[in-house]
Parts: C-alpha cells; sequence; structure tokens
C-alpha cells in the first residue's frame, strides 16, 4: 500500500505501521542537503524559513500555512533569497504524503504540536517543534513514544539547551557544585509586551483563512473578531484560551521552566498548587496574567514559577525571564552567575564550556548522525518540561492543590483533575494512542 494523504487519513496509525507503509528516513551525504518543510509560520516560523534556507545543509522545499495570504508570501520570499519556489501546501497531511520531505519544523499554535509530530515522526520525516512539545499531558507522552517507536529525530524548541554556558553551568549543579538544589525558581514578566486582547463577536472567518484546518484537533468553534474588525484571537492571540493555547506559562515561561526543570533535575513533581488571576484586563482571555505556581517533589525538594504580565522590576540577568537555583552550599543566577551565601561571586572561568553551534546546527547534525547525545533537547526532556506547564494550568484551573503520580502521569482517583490531562478531538485529526 502505497502511504498517500488518503490511507493516511482513513487508516489507524498501528494499521499503516504494520503494514510496512511509513517511510524510515535516509542517511545523508557528506554534502546532501535535509530537505525541510515548514509547517506554520506566521510568527515564530518565519525564523524557521530564514535561517534554514541560508544554511549549506539544509534546503527549505516546500512550505505549510492554512492561511493562503500566509503562505504565498513564504513561497515568495525563498524564491526571491534562493531562486527556487518550494511546493505549496495547505494541508499538513498532504505534508506528511511527500515523500521527498526529509523533515519538518513547526510553528503553528500549540494544540496542533504534538499531532504534527506524531505524524511526521509516522511517516519517516524528522521534526524540530516549537515550544511547547504539547498541548495537554497525555499528548506529550504520545509525542515522546512517536519519535521512540519510529527512530526519528524531534527537536524541542528551547534552544536554550544548545547554550554552552548554560550547559556548562547546569552540568556543574548536577555535580554538587553549591551542594545540593532544594529550590529552583522561574519567571517570565514580559514587561509592556502583553496588553488586554478585548472582545469578540461570532463573525465568517476571512477567505484566506482555512478556519477548519487552523482548528484541526479542537473541536469546531466560532471565529471571532474583536471590537477592531480583527481576529481576536487569530494570528496571536490564541495563547490566552485554554482550547488552544497554555498561558504565558506555557509562551514565554516554557524557556524558563525548561531550564528550572534541567537545572532542578527531580523529573515530575507529587504536589502542584497554583494562583492567580487575570487582573486589570477587561477581555475575553481566560488564561492568568499574574501566577504563582509551586512544584514539590518525592524528595521534598521544590520549584517555584512565577508569571507577571502587568510589569515587574527588573531581576537577576534579564529584565523580563530568567531562572535562578539555590543549593545547600551556595546559589545561581541565570546569567549572572554563582555566588556563595555571603554574597560573594565564585569565579568558574577556569570550568570548560563543551562545542555547542545553534538549535540549528544541532538538529541538522542530530539528523545526520542518528545519535541520541547529538540531539541537545529531545522529546522526553521536553515532555517533562512541559508537564509542569500542564500541571500548574490544571491546579490553577481547579483552584486546589493537586496530587500527582509521576509513574501514571495521572492524579490518582482525582477523576475532575483527570479530565484535563486530555482533550476530546475532532474526527480525523486524534493524536493517536502509541504509549
Amino acid at each position: 500500500m502505497k502511504f498517500t494523504r488518503r490511507n493516511f487519513m482513513g487508516t489507524s496509525a498501528a494499521a499503516v505501521i504494520a503494514a510496512g507503509t511509513m517511510a524510515k528516513g535516509k542517511v545523508f551525504g557528506a554534502n546532501e542537503k535535509v530537505r525541510v518543510c515548514t509547517i506554520g509560520f506566521n510568527g515564530q516560523g518565519g525564523s524557521h524559513i530564514k535561517e534554514l534556507m541560508s544554511r549549506p545543509d539544509s534546503e527549505i522545499v516546500a512550505l505549510c500555512d492554512v492561511d493562503s495570504k500566509v503562505l504565498e508570501r513564504g513561497l515568495n520570499v525563498v524564491e526571491k533569497a534562493t531562486g527556487k519556489k518550494p511546493k505549496a501546501y495547505k494541508d499538513v497531511r498532504d505534508v506528511m504524503a511527500d515523500k521527498d520531505i526529509d523533515a519538518v519544523t513547526t510553528a503553528t499554535p500549540n494544540h496542533w504540536h504534538s499531532l504534527v509530530t506524531v505524524w511526521a515522526c509516522q511517516a519517516g520525516k524528522d521534526v524540530y517543534v516549537e515550544k511547547p512539545l504539547s498541548w495537554s499531558v497525555w499528548e506529550g507522552r504520545q509525542a515522546v513514544a512517536a519519535a521512540e517507536k519510529n527512530g526519528r529525530v524531534v527537536m524541542h524548541g528551547t534552544q536554550s539547551r544548545s547554550n554552552a554556558t548554560l550547559i556548562r553551568d547546569i552540568k556543574l549543579m548536577h555535580d554538587g557544585f553549591i551542594g545540593k538544589i532544594v529550590h529552583s525558581r522561574g519567571y517570565v514578566y514580559k514587561n509592556g509586551n502583553r496588553r488586554a486582547i478585548g472582545h469578540g463577536k461570532k463573525v465568517n472567518p476571512p477567505e484566506n483563512l482555512d478556519w477548519t484546518l487552523w482548528q484541526g484537533p479542537s473541536p469546531d468553534h466560532d471565529y471571532l473578531e474583536n471590537e477592531k474588525g480583527r481576529g481576536l484571537l487569530v494570528p496571536y492571540n490564541w495563547h490566552w484560551v485554554w482550547e488552544y493555547g497554555n498561558g504565558e506559562i506555557g509562551n514565554q515561561g516554557v524557556h524558563e521552566m525548561d531550564i528550572a526543570v534541567w537545572g532542578h533535575n527531580r523529573g515530575l513533581p507529587v504536589k502542584i498548587y497554583s494562583t492567580g488571576g487575570r487582573y486589570g484586563w477587561d477581555d475575553d482571555a481566560e488564561t492568568p496574567n499574574t501566577g504563582a505556581t509551586s512544584f514539590t517533589y518525592e524528595d521534598g525538594s521544590m520549584l517555584t514559577f512565577e508569571v507577571r504580565n502587568l510589569g515587574s522590576f527588573p531581576e537577576g540577568g534579564d529584565d523580563d525571564c530568567s531562572d535562578s537555583f539555590f543549593g545547600t552550599e551556595g546559589y545561581y543566577v541565570r546569567g549572572v552567575g554563582f555566588f556563595n551565601y555571603k554574597k560573594e561571586k565564585i569565579n568558574v572561568d577556569d570550568k570548560p564550556k563543551p562545542s555547542s553551534g545553534s538549535k540549528w546546527d544541532n538538529w541538522l547534525n542530530a539528523i545526520r548522525t542518528r545519535k541520541p547525545e547529538d540531539n541537545f533537547a529531545p522529546p522526553l526532556a521536553a515532555h517533562l518540561s512541559c508537564v509542569h506547564i500542564h500541571l500548574g494550568n490544571i491546579a490553577y484551573r481547579l483552584g486546589r492543590e493537586l496530587r500527582f503520580d509521576p509513574k501514571t502521569e495521572t492524579f490518582g482517583n482525582d477523576t475532575e483533575a483527570n479530565n484535563l490531562l486530555k482533550r476530546e478531538y475532532r474526527q480525523g485529526f486524534e493524536v493517536p494512542q502509541l504509549a
């Protein structure tokens, strides 16, 4: 059976794999380019295109977007820069059926991330998926399983894991440089970058936007327009409603959360509490613009995370977002350095940094070598960080402390909380169960 969009849409993942129809990927020659399709680029995906089409080891051979105006603009950008016009796709399923595409990058809205990742892995394509890896806890675990079962390289878009200074400093912490880490902290403020989104009314979606495909895994909802006649949620403000996004903690916050979880190095928590609200803004958004979440681990250590979209004071090495770690013998602030508890800075200039290129260097190198150690932001690490985001949001939405079982990735007998681990899917756009 040939792998086409029709049989891809109509056949379960298990049956297709059993029939041996999925591509197995390829081995690249020394001078052979990785052929890439970028899926969803009316935002961060634009940087994917810019970077990848300028490299000697990759080629943008296709683009996919559900907005015809965005798609045409992207095609023109690539053609002008390279002299070649990529293939154009509106439906991601057509991308998966194209055997001339080796790998995909995706910067769609969050509710598409895991499904694109799973489908690409099943189609024998490697993946660079923007943060967060998943819209829900359950989806993330399926994305991890898809990469493992199909032998695909999946790299998460938290580029800090390719930062040589952070790699060195976090290894020092893991080795006990400031004693045992007992408290890790991440925060995201985005001073002045966030605003109220206004109120929406039901209208017909613009002709250039395929609203059904944009929603994809989500059951059908009305298209909304704000008071100024612009899309209420499209192209960006979907981040602030639960149906499509994960709030600020799952937007910019996922970068800081990933670093905090990486440095804390305790896996998943057993207890979660979150509080906050959407203060000062009168709009239709649902996610908090101010919040604090605490995670407690089996050994009693803790991780805390803060969101303050209304603004805040400069802190640490970055005015808007950063991380800090507190050990039994000292502390570390990202972008500033290590200190003892006398507030004396500890010099680490004599500690060597590893060789590390950009996120694209590392992704494309991992595709060529197929070595797990060359993937600096692998799907399991991504999943653990994203689970923290989802747990924090569930605790916030339910307004109470939650107990979590890291082994089963459930809330035990807590039916109300367990119901928020997975969504109801639109028919034909279900994330398949692989784990």
